[in-house]
């Protein structure tokens, strides 16, 4: 992974939905450098977002399984991550049957609320919706 000299100010500590960084390897340049910048941000991930990205690289991006895990070790290194664990996932049952989203969506939100997290950055979720203390940005 390339990080990108251009940055985006950020002074709340942030949560990466999977397909955020998914979108660093996007043909889409303008998606490529935000996820970028977001990155460079040293920010918050969950185990879920590793083993999904691990998923789309290798499935969807056509990654080989070496070039993945280079990848995936230097995502590890510039990001925080937290478990996913059976708080987590107590947590996450509880945001769907308030907010509706899949429980797959309800797991990050949860592994992000338990992060103290103050912005979500997400293409999937409704955005700018608070759950709590947090805020869902979709940053594209």
């Amino acid at each position: 992974m390339v990080i990108s000299t251009e940055k985006v100010v950020m002074i709340e500590k942030c949560f990466l939905d999977t397909n955020v960084i998914v979108e660093a390897f996007s043909a889409d340049i303008y998606k490529t450098n935000i996820a970028k910048s977001l990155l460079d941000q040293c920010p918050t991930i969950s185990t879920q977002v590793v083993n999904e990205f691990i998923n789309v690289c290798l499935k969807k991006l056509k990654i080989n399984r070496q070039d993945t895990y280079s990848i995936v070790n230097e995502l590890l290194n510039h990001c925080i991550v937290v478990p996913v664990d059976s708080k987590t996932i107590r947590q996450a049952m509880i945001i769907s049957q308030r907010y509706n989203y899949s429980h797959w969506d309800c797991l990050i939100i949860a592994a992000a609320l338990q992060s103290n997290c103050e912005i979500l950055y997400s293409e999937d979720m409704q955005n700018d919706q608070i759950i709590g203390n947090l805020k869902i940005i979709n940053p594209f």
